[in-house]
């Protein structure tokens, strides 16, 4: 195996296992009401350093191991002092973690020479971009286009009290679907785009006697094949613009 490869699954490892396995919810409740006096934020930092330094197994080499059971402390001592505790800070935290770990990478294979080279290289790469550029383009341009082109329906939706629906979910539920049949189309699976119209089509099952239910339904399948469509177009524009 690549040894720059064998390393950085080592250290991923090694913060899987700290961050996750070995973190139990009781040692997660002491850590939020101690914050920096609980015993386990020690235990737990002291964890992350040494199963880095258990499975990169370089015995004389203490340097990267001190450097993350330190900076691990300090990412969670940070999210212990914030207001809350959502899925926003969890992901900030897992970035900060990862980053961590990215430099202790870079340090281990003495890479960081190659880090200009790289990101010249993934900027002059027509068909990198092409990829960023469409994923983007039907992640949030095509989701605020939808969202105006169908408003006058949702309003119309919205004046019966009886529609209940999740805050922003239509928005999470339209950027998987775009990005699921992004990916289909560039990896020439169109008959996999048919299951998730068949999936959708379920809600045409809805209650006919909820009041506003077809209604609802007729405006979930308009906004479903507007975003498929412009989707498949901008698959099929990037087809001829890869190589």
């Amino acid at each position: 195996m690549n040894e720059t490869l064998l390393i950085a699954l080592q250290l991923l490892l090694a913060h899987v296992l700290t961050d996750f396995l070995l973190q139990p919810a009781k040692a997660i409740k002491q850590k939020r009401k101690h914050k920096a006096k609980a015993p386990f934020l020690y235990i737990h930092s002291f964890t992350a350093g040494f199963l880095t330094y258990l499975f990169l197994q370089q015995w004389t080499s203490f340097l990267v191991p001190v450097f993350i059971m330190v900076t691990h402390f300090g990412i969670d001592l940070w999210k212990l002092y914030q207001k809350k505790d959502n899925l926003r800070y969890f992901l900030i935290d897992q970035f900060l973690h990862l980053f961590i770990l990215l430099l202790a990478w870079l340090y281990l294979t003495e890479n960081f020479n190659s880090i200009m080279p790289f990101f010249e290289t993934f900027f002059n790469s027509q068909n990198t971009l092409v990829i960023l550029l469409g994923y983007l383009i039907v992640i949030f341009p095509f989701g605020f286009i939808i969202g105006k082109a169908t408003q006058r329906w949702q309003e119309e939706i919205e004046k019966d009290d009886k529609i209940n629906s999740l805050e922003k979910a239509g928005r999470y539920i339209g950027i998987f679907e775009r990005i699921l049949v992004l990916t289909f189309v560039l990896t020439n699976n169109i008959a996999a785009i048919g299951f998730l119209i068949a999936a959708k089509s379920i809600l045409r099952f809805s209650d006919k006697g909820q009041s506003g239910g077809r209604k609802q339904t007729e405006y979930v399948l308009i906004g479903t094949l507007m975003s498929f469509a412009l989707t498949i177009i901008v698959g099929f524009l990037m087809h001829t613009l890869l190589f």
